[in-house]
C-alpha cells in the first residue's frame, strides 16, 4: 500500500513551466518575473536551496512592544500600565521629535514629568524598554536612567535599549552642531556612563526606519543601519571601549512593511550583514539584536481600518525574519493621536499571532526556500556594495556631508512615488478600491508637531512621507467641493455586453474613485442613444468611455460625440488611443486613462475642471 503523499501524481518544473506557457497563450515566461525596489529580480517559481542561517539569539518568540507616544504625562501613564497589563512584553518610549514621533511623543523629559509618566511601572519587573528618543537625545537618555535609580530599580535587571542614534539624527535633520569626531567622544563618554551605573544596554540604534520613512529601498535601509553600526564601533573603540564592549552596545532598528517577501529577506539580510562585519573586524561572533517598527510611509490616512492587514503582515514578516521585537504603529496613527481602541487592535495583532498562532517558536522558518533564500543573499549583496561606497568616502559621518545617501535615497524615493502615482504600486483602499464612503474615525484631541533641529544645516534632511499622501490630498480637494456643494459626478459610459466592459469600468471606477469623484456606471449601451440616455438620468457632468477595443473602432467617434453635445463638460476613455488619438480627441475626447498612466495628474486636472484650486 502506498503511502498518503504517493497517492498524489508527481509534477516537475517542467510541467509548471509547460502551464505557464499555455495560460500565457504563448507569451514568454519572462512576463512573470518582476523586480524589486532594488532591482533584483523576483521570479515566480523557485527552488529550495540551503542557504546561511539567520536565527535569533534568544530562541524564545519576539517580543510584542506597545507604543507610548502621548504628549501629556498622566495620559502616558495610564497608556503604559493599560499595555502592560494587557499583554504586551514591553514599551516603545517615545519622546517629541524622535525619528519614530510622526508629529507625537512625551512632551517632556524632566524629572518631574518622567516621574508621572511613569507612576506606575516598574523597571526591573521584566518588561523591556525601547526609547526613540528626540533631538536632545543625550539629555534624554540621562534622564530616563536617573528616574530608573530614582524610583529603587536595579539598572543591571532592567532591559533598557536607549537608542541614540547621532548619525540618524544628522541624516534627518540634515544638520550638525559640531564635527563629527566630537560628536564620537561624547558618544563614547555617554556610553561608558550609563554602562558605568550597572546599566547593560544596548545604548546605541543603528536606525534604518528614516531610510524607509524617507523613500529608500530594502537594501539603502540596510546599507544605512550597517554603516551606522560600523562608524559607532570605530567611535567607542578610538575612544577607549573595548571592541566587544562595543558590539555589544549597538542595536539595529528598521522598518517592517507589508511587502512580506521584502521584510523577512531584509531582517533576514540585517543578521547576515551584521555577522560579515564582526568576522571582518576579528570579534567573536555574536547575533545582531535587531527591533522591528511597523512603516510609517506605508500608513494611509483614508481608509485606516486596512492598516490593521498591513501592520499583521508587516509583524508577520518581521517575526519570522528575526525581529527580537515588533512595536507596530496603531491603524489612524496617520490620522491624529491614537485611541484606546487603536491601541489595542496593535497590540492585539501581535499577541495573536504569537500566541494564538504560535509563530514566534521556530528559529528562522524561512531557511531553505528559495525565494527568501534569494533575496536575502542578492540584498546582501546590493546592501554591501552600498555600504561600501559610502565606506570609501570615510564612513557614513562623510558620506552624509556629502550628500551622497541622500541622493541616492531620493531617487529611489522619486522611483517609488512615479510607480504609486502610475497604479504601478496599488495602494489598497487609496488608489485601489477605494471606500467613497468610509466613515470618519476617532483620534485623541492632540495637536501634532514638528520637531526642532539644532545645528548648522549641511544637506538635504531625509524627511518622512508616506506614499498614500498624493491621493489623499486629491480626496481632502473633493471633499471640499462636496462640503460647497460642488462634488465631481462622472458617468461610466459601458459600451456593450457586460463581458466586454466590466474590466474597463472597474478600473475606471478605481481610478476616479482614488480622487474622491463619485461614480455611476451604465448598464452597457450600444447605440449614442442609449448611452446619451444613461448620462443624463446619471446627473453627471463628466464622462468616461469604457468598453472593448472592437467597441471604440466601432462607436468611440460617434459616442463621443453625442456625449459632448448632450453637456459632458469633460470625456475621458479607458484604454490607450493608439492610431486613433488625432481622430478620438477631435470627436470630443479628452484624455485617456489606461494603466502606467499618471493617475495623480488626471485626477488633479479633473478636480481643477470641476472648481478645486490649483
Amino acid at each position: 500500500m502506498r503511502g498518503f503523499a504517493g497517492a498524489f501524481q508527481e509534477f516537475t518544473e517542467a510541467d509548471w513551466r509547460q502551464a505557464a506557457l499555455t495560460s500565457l497563450k504563448g507569451g514568454a515566461l519572462d512576463a512573470l518575473t518582476s523586480k524589486t525596489a532594488d532591482g533584483l529580480p523576483l521570479l515566480p517559481l523557485y527552488a529550495g536551496r540551503p542557504g546561511p542561517r539567520a536565527a535569533r539569539g534568544d530562541t524564545g518568540p519576539w517580543r510584542a512592544i506597545a507604543r507610548l507616544d502621548h504628549p501629556g504625562t498622566d495620559d502616558f501613564a495610564a497608556q503604559a500600565v493599560e499595555d502592560l497589563s494587557a499583554g504586551a512584553d514591553g514599551l516603545r518610549v517615545v519622546f517629541a521629535g524622535a525619528t519614530g514621533g510622526y508629529g507625537y511623543g512625551l512632551a517632556k523629559s524632566d524629572s518631574a514629568s518622567l516621574h508621572r509618566a511613569f507612576e506606575s511601572v516598574g523597571f526591573d519587573e521584566g518588561a523591556a524598554f525601547e526609547l526613540d528618543l528626540g533631538p536632545d537625545a543625550e539629555a534624554q537618555a540621562r534622564a530616563f536612567a536617573r528616574l530608573v535609580k530614582q524610583k529603587g530599580a536595579n539598572p543591571d535587571r532592567t532591559q533598557i535599549s536607549f537608542g541614540i542614534d547621532p548619525l540618524g539624527l544628522r541624516a534627518r535633520s540634515g544638520r550638525a552642531s559640531r564635527a563629527w569626531s566630537e560628536d564620537a567622544r561624547t558618544l563614547a563618554a555617554l556610553v561608558s556612563e550609563l554602562s558605568g551605573q550597572g546599566f547593560a544596554g544596548p545604548f546605541l540604534g543603528a536606525d534604518g526606519r528614516i531610510v524607509h520613512a524617507a523613500g529608500g529601498t530594502p537594501a539603502q535601509e540596510l546599507a544605512f543601519a550597517l554603516a551606522s553600526a560600523v562608524a559607532y564601533l570605530r567611535a567607542l573603540d578610538e575612544n577607549g571601549l573595548a571592541l566587544e564592549s562595543a558590539r555589544e552596545a549597538i542595536a539595529f532598528r528598521l522598518a517592517a512593511d507589508a511587502d512580506q517577501f521584502a521584510t523577512l529577506s531584509k531582517f533576514r539580510a540585517m543578521r547576515l550583514l551584521w555577522t560579515r562585519v564582526l568576522e571582518s573586524s576579528g570579534l567573536g561572533l555574536a547575533p545582531a539584536r535587531i527591533e522591528a517598527e511597523s512603516a510609517w510611509r506605508m500608513m494611509s490616512a483614508r481608509d485606516p481600518f486596512v492598516n490593521v492587514m498591513r501592520a499583521a503582515l508587516a509583524a508577520f514578516a518581521a517575526g519570522l525574519g528575526g525581529a527580537d521585537s515588533v512595536t507596530l504603529l496603531p491603524f489612524s496613527q496617520a490620522v491624529g493621536l491614537p485611541d484606546a481602541f487603536a491601541r489595542r487592535l496593535a497590540r492585539n495583532t501581535q499577541l495573536i499571532e504569537l500566541r494564538e498562532s504560535h509563530l514566534g517558536f521556530v528559529a528562522d522558518p524561512a531557511a531553505g526556500a528559495g525565494v527568501f533564500e534569494e533575496m536575502t543573499l542578492r540584498l546582501c549583496e546590493t546592501a554591501w556594495t552600498h555600504f561600501q561606497s559610502w565606506e570609501a568616502m570615510g564612513g557614513l559621518a562623510r558620506a552624509l556631508a556629502n550628500g551622497e545617501p541622500q541622493k541616492a535615497i531620493a531617487e529611489a524615493a522619486k522611483a517609488l512615488s512615479r510607480d504609486v502615482r502610475r497604479l504601478k504600486t496599488p495602494l489598497t483602499g487609496v488608489s485601489a478600491h477605494a471606500d467613497p464612503h468610509e466613515v470618519k474615525i476617532e483620534t485623541l484631541p492632540a495637536q501634532a508637531s514638528a520637531p526642532v533641529f539644532a545645528g548648522e544645516p549641511f544637506a538635504a534632511p531625509l524627511a518622512p512621507s508616506r506614499t498614500a499622501e498624493p491621493f489623499e490630498r486629491l480626496r481632502d480637494a473633493a471633499d471640499a467641493l462636496r462640503t460647497e456643494g460642488a462634488a465631481p459626478r462622472l458617468y461610466l459610459a459601458a459600451m456593450g455586453p457586460i463581458s466586454a466592459h466590466t474590466r474597463r469600468v472597474g478600473f475606471a471606477r478605481d481610478l476616479f474613485e482614488a480622487g474622491g469623484v463619485e461614480t455611476i456606471a451604465g448598464e452597457g449601451a450600444s447605440s449614442a442613444e442609449e448611452i446619451v440616455a444613461g448620462f443624463k438620468e446619471s446627473g453627471a457632468k463628466l464622462a468616461c468611455l469604457c468598453g472593448a477595443d472592437d467597441a471604440y473602432r466601432e462607436h468611440a467617434t460617434s459616442f463621443a460625440v453625442a456625449l459632448k453635445q448632450a453637456g459632458a463638460s469633460r470625456l475621458w476613455l479607458a484604454g490607450r488611443p493608439g492610431d486613433h488619438e488625432s481622430a478620438w480627441r477631435a470627436a470630443g475626447i479628452d484624455e485617456f486613462v489606461f494603466m502606467g498612466g499618471d493617475a495623480v495628474a488626471t485626477l488633479e486636472a479633473l478636480l481643477r475642471h470641476a472648481g478645486a484650486p490649483a
